[in-house]
């Protein structure tokens, strides 16, 4: 599909230098750019491609002046960055608008299925499920008993919800998440063995939400797990039973979330950073990746690191200590020898 300057334009209220009608069918890289390319400058660093790029189209800030003749037509905007990005959404929904439903496809009779939704080959969607408008099933997934989909979102090939689970509008599930597995629960018994305690909850999650390729969320053992509006979650996450998780939070990837453990909204937790169980999180806290928490975090905003995370800044001057501890051990062994000459 073929887009003019004077479209794009439009949709990103920008302004046209150049030619209106020169036309784009395909994004790229201003340092690959050539003709029918549509490219950004964001990063001064790339200023020089402006200059030697052949895209049709770049997508600059109203700040950038040329130092010299530009081929390509710019349309000038508040940032380049976010405006192409929004492009970016749009091309991608766009290359993915599929409707219709596969006759290949498995579902239940007693389903309900809104307008313009789209089912892909050996999907099984079961009894009682709710699927709104817009929404996109694609290939090998297994949608449970009673679950609910909001409208517009995108779920992609090799994705399992289980039963119960409730899925918000304009969500984003990459391949290979399972939702509504089992928590890990289990109980010992007078043989030393263990006994598995019925999870019998659900997971429930917010709008414009997006989660990663092979993430699993459990379900809860009664009442549900939660994920709430906006939250990001990268690949490989392991989120467990009756965990909550605030609104607009991001977790990068390999993390982890012990049972029953609450993380507070506008949160940023890095990537392979462990959480135990039945903690509280603040609003606006941020962990480093690969820290450990063990303990609550009460104070809105505080920033920690480390195995057994503490104040971030505490940290960094403990780790320049531990580096020279060698040299210390060193220092006080020869202040010994001298003492006891």
């Amino acid at each position: 599909m073929k887009f003019t300057a004077q479209q794009i334009a439009e949709i990103l209220n920008g302004e046209i230098v150049g030619n209106a009608e020169v036309e784009v069918n395909s994004l790229a890289k201003i340092e690959e750019g050539k003709k029918g390319d549509l490219c950004f400058l964001a990063n001064e660093k790339y200023t020089p491609y402006i200059y030697t790029t052949k895209a049709s189209i770049i997508i600059v800030n109203t700040s950038f002046i040329s130092d010299t003749e530009i081929t390509s037509t710019l349309i000038k905007v508040e940032d380049a960055y976010s405006s192409f990005s929004q492009l970016l959404e749009l091309y991608n929904k766009m290359q993915f608008n599929e409707v219709g439903i596969s006759k290949k496809a498995d579902i239940d009779e007693n389903c309900s299925i809104g307008d313009a939704v789209f089912v892909g080959a050996f999907t099984s969607i079961c009894e009682g499920v709710t699927i709104g408008n817009n929404v996109k099933i694609h290939p090998n997934c297994y949608i449970g008993k009673n679950v609910t989909i909001g409208d517009n979102s995108i779920i992609y090939p090799n994705v399992s919800i289980y039963h119960n689970c409730k899925i918000g509008g304009n969500n984003i599930i990459h391949s290979g998440v399972v939702i509504g597995s089992d928590g890990f629960g289990f109980a010992p018994n007078a043989e030393n063995n263990y006994d598995k305690i019925s999870q019998i909850g659900n997971v429930i999650i917010g709008d414009d939400v997006e989660i990663g390729a092979n993430t699993t969320i459990d379900r809860a053992t009664m009442g549900s797990t939660k994920i709430g509006k906006g939250v990001k979650l990268d690949n490989l996450i392991q989120i467990a039973h009756n965990v909550e998780v605030g609104d607009h939070t991001v977790i990068a990837a390999q993390a982890g979330i012990a049972g029953s453990s609450k993380i507070g909204k506008n949160c940023m937790i890095g990537g392979q950073t462990a959480v135990s169980g039945h903690l509280t999180i603040a609003d606006e806290v941020k962990i480093a990746g690969q820290s450990g928490i063990a303990s609550s975090i009460k104070q809105v905003g505080k920033i920690v690191q480390g195995p057994m995370a503490f104040d971030i800044k505490d940290f960094q001057r403990s780790y320049i200590i531990f580096k020279k501890l060698p040299d210390l051990y060193r220092t006080v062994n020869t202040i010994k020898k001298q003492i006891n000459g």
